[in-house]
């Protein structure tokens, strides 16, 4: 039990580092009339108009952060959020949004935000918070191209196997504000965009589609990309070309991480610490299939514990990143609920171990749980209650699995999202 209330404690401890409101107050402040953020200064007596835009599931307390630094000095805003992530704010005005699919509410919401870019000026400041989510939250097509033909040529590509940065690539040049275009259209006003990244290795011109970062891909890239998966635009479009690296446009912008997977990494660590564990960081970049992640973990808590290598019990075994499942059956759950069933298969029979993994926006795939513990009772547990681990992983059905076992990890909202925690932690061994 203590071992499943210090890995709870540690998880806590992650989520905290990536709220957004505190993460932008500890990045930005507001001192004798200068905003401070990233190594720029911006002499508030200069700007005549502050403007805040931005799109993101973590963006309502981001905005409202914002708020509290600039209050009545924001002229006007447009910040879009996922559907019931809203917060009641003064200044900054929330548009809600459909997500993971766009919708029409979005593309209303992100002409908004355009129209607010293309009204800023050479003595202004546009505001840009971005976090995940974003691009399908500040869905804008280029003319001549329907939101129904983009979500149609998106589940093309996904269906064709494309990944992340094929279809960003895609999708940046068919929008009127992805790919540094937002930047763009705000030019030559001073642009601040404050990011919480839940892309591995925060590239900028990936989190939300890079609205404000230079786009390294090309219409050359798409053509590529397409005829590689034998597919097609349905109709011709606009070749406009994003803005590249180097661009003088990108000279009056600033793009600053104020939150990331890292961040929560660290803070887990200094936490296991704290509560006795040696923490050892694997990597806050994992990818790849979620079961093979999950058994590749247990393997070395297990040789963590019967050699102390690669660290020495009590430890606490730290990972972040994203994982992907391959869908095979029909059951429900999430990467993160499916990486504790796995971990409770290879942890039968070995006590002294607990894993959990969370999604630290506090929803694993389309259910209300963020993901999973596992300990050495998990399949004995679901057993008991009529579920059979293999089945179950067999079909994707992680969530009544865990269910079953008393192993569901519940947060609610947590209105953040740096991708996944894995938290894996170690008793002391007995000596021999």
């Amino acid at each position: 039990m203590n071992l499943r209330r210090d890995a709870l404690a540690i998880c806590k401890a992650a989520l905290r580092a990536a709220d957004p409101e505190e993460a932008l107050l500890r990045h930005v402040r507001c001192m004798d009339g200068v905003l401070l953020a990233g190594g720029g200064k911006y002499r508030l007596d200069k700007i005549r108009n502050v403007f805040v835009v931005g799109a993101g599931k973590a963006c309502a307390p981001m905005a409202k952060a914002v708020e509290k630094l600039l209050g009545k000095r924001i002229t006007a805003s447009c910040v879009i959020v996922k559907d019931g992530h809203t917060l009641p704010l003064k200044r900054v005005q929330l548009r809600e949004s459909a997500h993971p699919v766009p919708d029409e509410r979005g593309v209303g919401a992100a002409r908004e935000v355009a129209s607010i870019a293309e009204r800023a000026g050479a003595n202004d400041l546009l505001i840009c918070l971005i976090s995940g989510g974003a691009s399908a939250l500040m869905p804008l097509p280029v003319d001549g191209f329907s939101l129904a033909e983009k979500q149609a040529l998106t589940r093309q590509m996904l269906a064709a196997g494309a990944n992340i940065h094929e279809m960003n690539a895609v999708r940046k040049h068919l929008s009127a504000i992805k790919g540094g275009q937002l930047a763009r259209l705000a030019a030559p006003a001073q642009v601040l965009t404050l990011i919480l990244s839940d892309v591995i290795g925060d590239d900028l011109s990936t989190i939300g589609s890079g609205p404000t970062a230079p786009d390294p891909t090309s219409w050359e890239t798409v053509d590529e990309i397409l005829a590689r998966f034998r597919l097609a635009l349905p109709r011709p479009v606009p070749r406009v070309e994003t803005p590249k690296p180097g661009d003088p446009l990108f000279g009056r912008v600033r793009n600053v991480i104020i939150g990331s997977n890292a961040l929560s990494v660290d803070a887990a660590a200094a936490k296991a610490k704290e509560l006795g564990y040696r923490p050892l960081v694997l990597s806050t970049t994992i990818e790849g299939e979620t079961r093979d992640v999950a058994r590749m973990h247990v393997q070395i808590a297990k040789e963590a514990q019967r050699a102390g290598r690669p660290v020495a019990p009590p430890a606490c075994i730290l990972s972040g990143g994203e994982t992907t499942v391959t869908v095979r059956g029909q059951g429900m759950g999430g990467r993160n609920q499916e990486f504790a069933l796995v971990a409770g298969m290879e942890l039968e029979g070995t006590p002294g171990i607990v894993a959990l993994s969370a999604g630290t926006d506090g929803t694993d795939g389309p259910t209300d749980a963020a993901g999973g513990l596992a300990d050495a009772g998990t399949v004995g547990r679901a057993l008991a209650n009529g579920r059979r681990a293999r089945a179950d992983l067999e079909s994707n059905d992680s969530y009544r699995f865990l269910e079953a076992s008393g192993d569901l990890l519940k947060t609610g909202p947590t209105r953040t999202n740096v991708m996944d925690i894995r938290v894996l932690l170690l008793e002391k061994r007995n000596p021999r």
